[in-house]
């Protein structure tokens, strides 16, 4: 409940002293986009002949209303029964997506619960290797190893055409943050991690939890992944849709 409290309290602190200020940054954001496009690499890598299918997670697929939600392996073999009957090398999917199955954990509990997933999420094995998007260096990184949290996570820091903003990876393997440090530089296209499994990833099927933050509001080696419905609209400008430089095409 804590942490609850606390979040609601950052958020409203946030708000009153700098929404102009995150405006003007999502602004600038939309005008330097094209141009950091043409930087970008791919967070993973996939041969000639394979791709990633869109799946929904959402409250809206009531496919899911079958499946129980606590159940790591029960949503694991949902996700992999898409893949194999649309003959993909893995999945993507998630941004702003309303999802029912963070009820599962108490990390994502409070008055309202926080249900809108504000990243992009890449299916792929265990074992996976990430790789950087863009050149910068390592701002922070944890092991968020609360049930249902992101486990292992790098959040990558950069400022590019004078923009300053940052990326986060979670659900990593542990053996992937022995070699890092804060302030470590990273080239765009460098592996930086590899995908952890359930046993350490925060009990999720084993992906990839990419996000986009403009601004780290004080953080360090966590950011929220998921807010509450009703704060879209600040986490939309907060956190852009990472597949406008993932460009994995619909």
């Amino acid at each position: 409940m804590y942490e609850n409290i606390r979040f609601r309290a950052e958020y409203q602190t946030y708000c009153m002293t700098s929404v102009q200020e995150l405006h003007n940054k999502a602004l600038l954001w939309q005008q330097k986009l094209p141009i950091i496009q043409k930087i970008a690499r791919p967070v993973v890598q996939l041969l000639p002949s394979e791709h990633l299918v869109w799946i929904d997670l959402s409250a809206d697929n009531t496919a899911l209303a079958q499946l129980d939600v606590v159940d790591t392996a029960a949503t694991d073999a949902y996700i992999q029964q898409e893949i194999k009957n649309r003959k993909a090398a893995g999945a993507i999917g998630g941004y702003l997506e309303n999802r029912l199955l963070y009820l599962r954990s108490t990390v994502f509990a409070g008055e309202e619960h926080r249900t809108l997933h504000l990243g992009i999420d890449i299916w792929l094995p265990a074992g996976a290797a990430i790789f950087a998007l863009l050149p910068g260096k390592v701002h922070s990184f944890a092991d968020n190893a609360n049930f249902g949290d992101y486990g292992p996570t790098i959040i990558l820091e950069h400022v590019l055409e004078n923009l300053h903003f940052y990326t986060l990876y979670g659900h990593l393997s542990r053996s992937s943050l022995t070699a890092t440090y804060e302030g470590k530089t990273v080239e765009a296209g460098e592996q930086i991690a590899v995908l952890g499994s359930e046993e350490e990833n925060g009990n999720w099927p084993p992906h990839l939890h990419f996000q986009i933050m403009l601004d780290m509001q004080g953080r360090l080696g966590d950011f929220p992944g998921v807010a509450a419905p009703s704060q879209k609209e600040f986490y939309q400008l907060l956190c852009p849709d990472p597949n406008l430089l993932l460009g994995y095409p619909r």
